[in-house]
């Protein structure tokens, strides 16, 4: 993995030497730096025999993989002209590979360009790095839930994918696929170079947020490239083993007749509408521009990208609690988002109605039901444990910034999109039109420790602190 890192580097590289930057020596630099010390790591633990890798083993490498990966991605920022301290850098590589979106670097518009390709990178891979995550790591410790989808791959795509290898393979591919076309249609269709097309077709499919501009994707004012925008933050946000029943199943009705994707069309509507009521009520926006910007914002939160077209933090006080609750919503299992996700919402939906129609008929037998089959009833306590220590964790880190010295609505809002992976927060320091530059160091290692809890869906870093998880 070390390795690859280093020869990712070279891409920046090529773009640096082309435009002949500055910085056209970092870059190279850096790669041999990390590569060097990926070679030795190779030959130091070279053997001939063939080593099987446990599941405790597993757990440990996706662990150490997501915190070590961003602090070799620091070199450039450390050695290039933007003069990084270690902790700005390592906040900004860990915001880009857990697909945050949280930034700290002030003046987009004149950066490198090695250096905006390179977050745009590093975005892009944690992208897939998170749905391989999803599909191979956490079912095995049966994580929130996600062992569901586990069995859901097992009874659809075994036979025509027999192996986990194969089918992370497709989604690459899918993923690839994807990200070239949303290139391409920002390229043609919008007002964007083709160095803007393809850094925003990155960080769109990976629902990272990160731009080229300090005005996000607003810089553009380009109501088509929006349009192109919100098409494949959705398409980032569904879940991708969906595509794969479609092209190698022809199950042409796997998308409608997933729930979690119906749940998550619907509160995305929900809340696009009452948005832009909202927004269309204060008088200070027609109906169309109400419609325009709240269907653009909206998607961005709760998709967990974190784009932004407007200073959403200075609308109508209703808007506010609205996008603080949906930073926390996210799309779907298996995509390349974060927050609760969809299918959990409807976990803890079906126990609460269950609950009073318990109490309503103290004698009935309910079920709880997903996709139209029975839900087994452990299901249930994980996504319950998983919300409880989700909003436990949100409340801690919450306290924990605010004792850095931040206001109360920057602290709960800094919490809620480093927990729910969302990138800008509310207010004006952390806010869609702010920046994360002027926290202090602990507020930042505060934010760093709690965007990898969300990525890593907390149980996978902290059963590693259990005793009886290594026995």
């Amino acid at each position: 993995m070390t390795i690859i890192i280093g020869l990712t580097m070279l891409l920046p590289t090529m773009v640096d030497f082309y435009l002949d930057s500055p910085d056209k020596y970092v870059f190279p630099i850096s790669a041999g730096i990390v590569m060097l010390i990926g070679v030795i790591l190779v030959l130091a633990t070279f053997t001939t025999e063939r080593q099987k890798m446990s599941g405790k083993f597993a757990f440990l490498l996706t662990v150490l993989s997501w915190m070590t990966l961003p602090a070799f991605s620091t070199i450039p920022f450390l050695v290039s002209s933007a003069d990084l301290s270690f902790t700005d850098a390592y906040f900004e590589t860990v915001s880009a590979i857990t697909t945050t979106g949280s930034t700290i670097l002030t003046d987009l518009d004149n950066t490198d360009s090695g250096l905006l390709l390179w977050r745009s990178l590093l975005q892009w891979f944690g992208g897939i790095g998170i749905i391989v995550m999803a599909i191979a790591i956490l079912p095995l410790l049966q994580i929130g839930g996600l062992n569901l989808f586990r069995m859901e791959f097992s009874n659809t795509m075994d036979k025509t994918l027999p192996r986990a290898a194969q089918l992370v393979m497709w989604i690459s591919i899918c993923y690839v696929a994807l990200s070239m076309i949303c290139a391409i249609l920002y390229s043609l269709l919008g007002n964007m170079s083709g160095f803007d097309a393809i850094n925003h077709a990155m960080t769109t499919m990976a629902t990272g947020g990160f731009s080229t501009h300090d005005a996000s994707i607003g810089y553009f004012n380009d109501p088509i490239v929006e349009m192109i925008a919100i098409i494949f933050m959705i398409f980032g946000s569904l879940p991708f083993v969906i595509y794969l029943k479609v092209i190698l199943l022809r199950r042409y009705d796997a998308l409608l007749n997933e729930q979690q994707v119906r749940w998550f069309f619907m509160l995305l509507a929900i809340f696009i509408t009452l948005m832009a009521l909202n927004l269309w009520a204060g008088e200070q926006y027609s109906l169309l521009e109400a419609l325009r910007l709240t269907t653009f914002n909206v998607t961005s939160i709760m998709t967990g990208t974190g784009y932004a077209t407007d200073n959403y933090s200075i609308w109508s006080t209703g808007a506010q609690p609205l996008f603080f609750v949906i930073m926390f919503i996210g799309g779907c299992a298996g995509s390349t988002t974060c927050g609760l996700k969809m299918f959990r919402i409807i976990v803890l939906f079906q126990s609460i109605r269950l609950q009073i129609k318990q109490m309503m008929q103290p004698h009935g037998i309910f079920l709880p039901t997903y996709n139209g089959r029975p839900l087994p009833k452990d299901i249930g306590e994980t996504v319950m444990s998983f919300f409880f220590l989700y909003i436990m964790t949100f409340a801690f880190f919450a306290i924990l910034l605010s004792f850095t010295g931040l206001d109360f609505v920057t602290a709960i809002s800094a919490s809620a999109t480093a927990i729910a992976n969302v990138g800008p927060g509310l207010g004006d320091v952390v806010g869609p039109a702010g920046n994360f530059s002027s926290l202090t160091d602990s507020a930042k290692w505060i934010m760093i420790i709690g965007m990898l809890l969300g990525r890593l869906e907390f149980f996978t870093l902290l059963v590693l602190l259990s005793k009886n998880f290594w026995k």
